[in-house]
């Protein structure tokens, strides 16, 4: 039975409206955003260009009161474009640190698969430890921390794929797609959605997202579907089908994405549908089907229909 009573749950509530006002015809995708975010992942959001995957970063920063910073990925970014570099002072007769654009709470890494993958690179510590190491001194990065990367498919020019460690890195990989004829209307006869975005308010805090995530941690999970999340991975272990499995890092967060998404709809434990909700944008981008004729999201989906449900 969903629960209504929580003040944070009315709220996250409205976040998703809000956002669902500017991203017409996406509640999905903008639900699955934002469990990545309780969950504390990070998103990885890969379409054609102007889909609006920049758009929805803007909105979830707005909308969740965050610190929003912007990085465009381009084949000449260096690491220390992203993390910051000491300058010497001379009034001060020393080095000063000038923090990157990675010192923000929500950070939007454009095309990240335009960059080389030593910029890439410069991502990884950051996303797993929230700290990052410049000339030998560790800084900590701002709570909640959450990394957006956009890329565009690997088939266009001038992209560089993400290797595995990076796409592992990444809690959910979505697709935003074409807008259905009727949200499209809008957004052809509409007001600009930059406009509109900019009159955004913000709905929560970042003290409010830190007890968002704490409640996630808190959500009960049976042991039951603990055995349906096990049978999942294990059927992704097959070699006749699939080149790698998926890790233990990803079932762990499959069940932390699982409990968020029973979370954001209100409810204090997980049952079968908040994981086969989630499953798709957690395990579609970590599997490599053998043989290559099939995507690792066809293959996510697939494996839905043919495990069954406690």
């Amino acid at each position: 039975m969903t629960d209504h009573t929580n003040p944070l749950q009315a709220t996250l509530n409205q976040a998703v409206e809000q956002a669902s006002q500017i991203i017409l015809g996406k509640e999905h995708q903008i639900r699955l955003a934002l469990a990545c975010l309780l969950a504390h992942g990070h998103l990885l959001i890969e379409d054609l260009p102007g889909m609006g995957k920049t758009t929805l970063a803007h909105v979830l920063a707005q909308t969740l009161g965050l610190q929003f910073h912007r990085i465009q990925f381009t084949s000449d970014l260096l690491p220390a474009d992203i993390l910051g570099v000491s300058v010497y002072d001379r009034e001060r007769n020393g080095f000063v640190f000038h923090p990157g654009p990675i010192f923000a709470q929500v950070i939007l890494a454009d095309e990240v698969n335009r960059a080389t993958p030593k910029a890439q690179s410069a991502l990884l510590e950051a996303m797993e430890e929230h700290q990052v190491t410049v000339e030998g001194e560790t800084r900590k990065l701002p709570e909640p921390f959450f990394v957006i990367a956009t890329q565009n498919p690997a088939h266009q020019v001038g992209t560089f794929p993400l290797p595995e460690s990076q796409l592992d890195r990444f809690l959910m990989r979505i697709e935003l797609g074409y807008p259905e004829r009727q949200a499209e209307r809008a957004l052809l006869t509409g007001v600009d959605r930059r406009d509109l975005l900019a009159r955004l308010a913000p709905l929560l805090a970042p003290q409010s997202i830190a007890v968002l995530q704490r409640e996630v941690a808190s959500i009960h999970i049976a042991d039951a579907l603990v055995d349906y999340v096990q049978a999942l991975i294990a059927a992704t272990r097959h070699p006749a089908r699939f080149t790698f499995g998926l890790s233990p890092r990803a079932g762990i967060g499959l069940i932390r994405a699982a409990q968020a998404w029973a979370l954001l709809h209100g409810r204090r434990q997980v049952v079968p549908e908040d994981v086969q909700a989630v499953f798709v944008a957690v395990a579609g981008h970590r599997l490599r089907p053998a043989g290559g004729n099939e995507s690792g999201t066809a293959a996510a989906q697939s494996l839905l229909t043919s495990i069954a449900i406690p």
